[in-house]
This record gives C-alpha cells, sequence and structure tokens, in this order.
C-alpha cells in the first residue's frame, strides 16, 4: 500500500472516532513520544518548575519565546502535537521539545514573567524529574 493512500485511511478513520482519540492519531508518534516523555511541551516545563499556575497568557507567550529561540538555533520550526487547552477544553496545536532542548531554557531566561525561574536549581530540578 502506498503512503498518501495509508495516510487517508487513517484521516477517514480518525473522523468516524471520537475526538480525543481522532486528534491523538493525527498526532501519530509525536503524540506518543510526548505521553512517554521523550518530548514535553512548554507547559510541561512550567509544571515540573513550580510554575504550573501562571495565566494561561504569561504560558502562551514564554512558548513563543522558547519557538523563537529554537528556530534561531536550529533555523526550523519544532513539531507540533496537538493537545487539550486546560481551561477551554479546545483541541490546540502546540510545539514538542525534548526535555534536555536549551531553546526551553533560554525561553525562561529571555521571558520576563518567567525570568525568576531561570536559575541553577530549577534547571537541576527539571532535570532531575526529566531523568
Amino acid at each position: 500500500m502506498n503512503v498518501s493512500r495509508h495516510i487517508a485511511r487513517t484521516h477517514r478513520a480518525a473522523r468516524l472516532t471520537s475526538k480525543a482519540l481522532a486528534y491523538r492519531t493525527r498526532s501519530g508518534l509525536i503524540a506518543a513520544a510526548v505521553e512517554a516523555g521523550r518530548l514535553i511541551r512548554t507547559g510541561d516545563l512550567l509544571d515540573r518548575l513550580g510554575a504550573g499556575d501562571m495565566k494561561d497568557g504569561h504560558k502562551s507567550w514564554y512558548g513563543r519565546a522558547v519557538k523563537k529561540a529554537f528556530v534561531a538555533a536550529n533555523g526550523t520550526e519544532p513539531v507540533r502535537v496537538w493537545a487539550r487547552h486546560r481551561t477551554t477544553g479546545r483541541w490546540v496545536h502546540v510545539h514538542a521539545y525534548s526535555p534536555f532542548d536549551l531553546s526551553l531554557y533560554i525561553g525562561l531566561a529571555t521571558y520576563r514573567q518567567t525570568k525568576h525561574l531561570a536559575r541553577p536549581a530549577f534547571f537541576q530540578a527539571a532535570y532531575a524529574e526529566a531523568a
């Protein structure tokens, strides 16, 4: 079976299932890597650092700072995954990164609302939990 036919069948099956399963199917291996902890979202890092109670707008701007640092370092966009928004319940695209990606920490240091988290003690805590 050729690849395009396989993708078409996968999307057709995803349209006929529940929303959660459909978005999980569309995200594929990336969603599996996020669930296994091999990739994390910016919100996951903030939760690890104890900043999970930040406003959604601040989390969003932190994610933009991380993406900007990632693009500057790699020249490409980070991978995206579908995730359910924690307050609205809507499905949104979010970026996923390696837990050890330097752009996550550059974003912490450059964004004003997360600058206080950019200390070595917080980095060690995040690394210890990821490992």
